[in-house]
């Protein structure tokens, strides 16, 4: 982590559980941005959003830590309005709504379903003051709808592009997922 962030040459998210010792690694690195995800030591990915509202206290307290060393703090929530509420109640600057729903339907009245959910999240967020971000199970092909939607700012993709890369490469994978995505920012409502 010290050597990824002496290296890179652009910003660094810290994608952590909310734990103290996540915490000192941060406080150590100084990324960017701290984004808070719901990670427990068993799952190979993060399974849901952030239940913000049932640790109010404890993530203002990392909140506190954290900008303190003006490091950004966002949390990984689902598209729902409570939760985003309660984002911004502990001082959130951002939030990354789990798209992984979304991303896990094959319905599509249950996608436009969802899409919708998300779309009403990113608009509610954006009212709140809220930067908004999005991901989790976003590939070339579900990406472009949430790319088209105006409110949000940034697609955090991983787990798709480094196994497309197995196929085509790194260099292609990442110009295809590109490709998709500015097919979505096209679309989106002038």
């Amino acid at each position: 982590m010290f050597r990824i962030r002496e290296k890179i040459q652009t910003v660094l998210n810290l994608e952590m559980a909310a734990v103290e010792e996540m915490v000192q690694i941060a406080l150590k690195t100084k990324p960017y941005q701290v984004s808070i995800v719901p990670e427990k030591r068993q799952e190979i990915t993060t399974e849901g959003g952030l239940d913000v509202i049932s640790q109010k206290e404890p993530l203002n307290k990392i909140r506190e830590q954290i900008q303190s060393q003006k490091i950004r703090f966002s949390l990984f929530v689902d598209p729902d309005l409570r939760q985003i509420d309660a984002s911004r109640k502990v001082g959130a600057e951002s939030i990354e709504i789990n798209t992984g729903l979304y991303s896990a339907l094959s319905d599509a009245g249950a996608v436009q379903q969802e899409l919708e959910k998300i779309r009403n999240a990113a608009r509610h967020a954006t009212e709140q003051g809220l930067r908004v971000f999005a991901g989790h199970g976003l590939t070339d092909e579900n990406v472009v709808a949430i790319a088209g939607i105006p409110e949000i700012e940034e697609l955090n993709i991983g787990h798709s592009l480094v196994s497309r890369s197995v196929y085509y490469g790194m260099e292609q994978a990442v110009k295809n997922m590109m490709r998709s995505i500015q097919e979505g920012i096209a679309q989106r409502p002038h």
